[in-house]
């Protein structure tokens, strides 16, 4: 009887390397798509948290102080928007400041949480807006490389008076518009936050009367694009702004309807905000987008 033969070691390598089944790695990669799903669904999650925590720390979309109207709204290009815009009352009044950081989607995003931080811990130990921005700047500047450039603008407004302080880090001009249908654009200030630690801050004032509206945006409004490249700029936003504002002097009082005739900040913001999306139609977001108007009721 002869002895039963045991496989060769060449064998035993070829059936432990064999493929596995069809059956066996359709399987296989169900299970790495299901894993896939759910990673994808836990990061959509955390995503919207963190979109909410933003929205937190961010002014409500409209507030009243008097008969002063604050309205504002944020618009994300990626996930997360690097765009801020936050309202604090205090003793003396009423601090509103719009910020940009410079890039966009989840890292910009998370460098709001940090700029903001910053502007409520300046506010709480000096009152005037050149020391606030110039604290800013320098607590942004001893980072280093790590937190990017950020441009803001920066104002505090006395609900008894009117009176209006303000200064701008490098920030687009905000828009002034007078009831008599004149507009002023708005620059006093200084550079970019950021660049240098001792750069110095200008402050300029105006007085916000009946009727007046204020409007203050980041960049990724008048950067907006249509399907032609062209962007939406500073002279259509101006345009936009009249329009909305319904001011005589833009258009005569006997034409307007009642409906018209002294639109509220919410009535600007939106009038504003759809002709930019008018303009842009179906083309993407070039950059993050945040429009805020004043208004005094007149």
């Amino acid at each position: 009887m002869s002895a039963a033969r045991l496989p060769t070691q060449s064998a035993v390598d070829i059936r432990s390397h064999r493929k596995p089944s069809a059956p066996a790695r359709r399987q296989e990669l169900e299970l790495k798509l299901t894993d896939l799903q759910q990673n994808y669904a836990e990061l959509r999650t955390e995503i919207f948290v963190a979109a909410q925590v933003h929205r937190r720390l961010c002014a409500p979309r409209h507030l009243c102080f008097g008969n002063f109207e604050v309205a504002s709204e944020i618009f994300a290009v990626r996930h997360l928007p690097g765009d801020l815009f936050t309202v604090q009352q205090q003793h003396d009044g009423v601090v509103f400041a719009l910020g940009d950081i410079c890039g966009k989607g989840l890292a910009a995003g998370m460098w709001t949480t940090h700029l903001v931080g910053l502007l409520g811990a300046r506010m709480a130990v000096t009152t005037t807006l050149e020391g606030i921005v110039a604290g800013v700047n320098r607590d942004i500047c001893l980072l280093k490389s790590f937190m990017p450039l950020a441009s803001l603008f920066i104002a505090k407004l006395d609900p008894s008076t009117g009176l209006v302080k303000y200064s701008s880090a490098g920030h687009p001009p905000a828009l002034l518009l007078r009831a008599n249908g004149e507009l002023e654009l708005l620059s006093d200030g200084g550079m970019l936050l950021g660049v240098v630690a001792a750069a110095p801050y200008a402050c300029g004032s105006f007085l916000l009367g009946q009727g007046d509206v204020l409007l203050v945006y980041s960049d990724g409004i008048t950067e907006s694009q249509n399907c032609a490249g062209e962007e939406f700029g500073s002279e259509r936003l101006e345009d936009e702004l009249r329009r909305a504002a319904d001011i005589p002097g833009d258009r005569s009082a006997e034409t307007q309807t009642p409906a018209q005739q002294g639109r509220t900040a919410d009535g600007v913001l939106f009038s504003v905000l759809g002709a930019v999306q008018d303009f842009a139609a179906a083309c993407p977001l070039v950059d993050d987008m945040t429009l805020a108007v004043i208004r005094r009721d007149s």
